[in-house]
């Protein structure tokens, strides 16, 4: 498989098939590990940052972690293909700008990627679509078994697994979820519930993770600390306290639009739609907001001849590298403008 090939779909986790898809886009399991015979990343020159990237490349392929994996030589990619990678949250946007030998390897259907000399040696990734979170632990639990079969990692009997962030040091487990609220930013309520996200030990962060802006009122909710809590204890919290509070809180703001104020929700919903439909150049956070919107006119069932899925795919495959990959040359913000305009008129069967 190529990068390429990418550009033909989304991944399994844009599917819009798990629980709750309609506000939980996906969610994620990560987990940072480090080889114990060598010093964290930052503290290692590129000869041995090279072997290090050498080795893990080499033990991936070896534990038969997915079928049909492939292995992206980050380092050696061009930017574009790079930034592909992190559209795809395959990547994250550090690891794409960094300058040291690293990698990614990735399964076929995208749920597993493993980054080599991120900020850690190797940082495991599952994506899910919906709220399917406990399934994404119990398979990156299944992928760190495999990997530390073959692999010395660093421990600390006191401590748990170390890491090159204090953060995630014990269990080195992130859990996330990203989800669509944007009904709560309609009602003026989004920044309340946040707060109360944060208060409930939360990070809050951007479409693209740490130190992205939301865009298409997509936020990326994580737990903040590992440890001193068991895997067990990390993802009851987040799933049983935590998300389903802020969940509720957007289906709440649904339905007080839905009682309230229909017509101006039906307004900005066929307004963002026909828009779509019509455009002959579109920007890339124009495009967020209206497919957001219009995802939300999908889901209240104002809107009918659209699918969550199409909507799904066009939020990623009208991303600058996504648009000049399929039309294979590069291309500069106006030539973005109008093939994403026309990309979408395409896939939403308009004139």
């Amino acid at each position: 498989m190529s990068l390429a090939e990418l550009t033909t779909r989304a991944g399994e986790w844009l599917s819009s098939e798990g629980p709750l898809h309609d506000v939980v886009i996906s969610s994620r399991a990560r987990l940072a590990r480090n080889l114990g015979s060598v010093p964290f990343l930052s503290k290692c020159g590129e000869p041995l940052q090279r072997e290090i990237e050498t080795r893990l490349r080499r033990e991936i392929r070896a534990a038969n972690i997915a079928e049909r994996m492939f292995y992206v030589d980050v380092a050696g990619a061009g930017e574009l293909d790079r930034q592909l990678l992190v559209e795809r949250h395959l990547i994250s946007r550090q690891h794409a700008d960094a300058q040291h030998p690293r990698g990614v390897a990735v399964s076929q259907d995208e749920s597993v990627a493993l980054m080599v000399n991120e900020e850690d040696h190797v940082r495991m990734q599952v994506l899910r679509s919906g709220l399917r979170l406990r399934e994404a632990v119990a398979e990156i639990s299944r992928i760190d078994d495999l990997l530390e079969a073959r692999l010395d990692y660093a421990f600390h009997g006191r401590y748990g697994y170390l890491t090159a962030c204090p953060t995630n040091v014990g269990t080195g487990l992130r859990v996330s979820v990203m989800l669509h609220l944007p009904a709560l930013k309609m009602t003026g309520e989004l920044e309340k519930v946040l707060r109360a996200a944060r208060d409930m030990r939360l990070a809050i962060r951007g479409l693209y993770g740490e130190g992205t802006e939301a865009s298409g009122d997509f936020f990326q909710v994580s737990n903040q600390t590992t440890l001193g809590r068991s895997e067990e204890q990390i993802v009851d919290e987040f799933l049983e306290q935590m998300v389903p509070k802020v969940i509720d809180y957007e289906r709440r703001a649904r339905q007080g639009l839905l009682k309230q104020r229909a017509t101006g929700l039906d307004d900005k919903v066929f307004r963002s739609l026909a828009l779509l439909r019509s455009a002959r150049t579109m920007g890339s956070e124009e495009t967020m907001y209206l497919l957001s919107l219009v995802r939300l006119g999908v889901n209240l069932e104002r809107i009918r001849d659209v699918s969550i899925k199409t909507i799904n795919e066009l939020f990623l495959l009208t991303q600058p590298a996504h648009l000049q990959r399929i039309h294979r040359r590069e291309m500069d913000g106006r030539e973005r403008a109008e093939a994403r305009a026309a990309f979408i008129r395409q896939r939403l069967h308009a004139p």
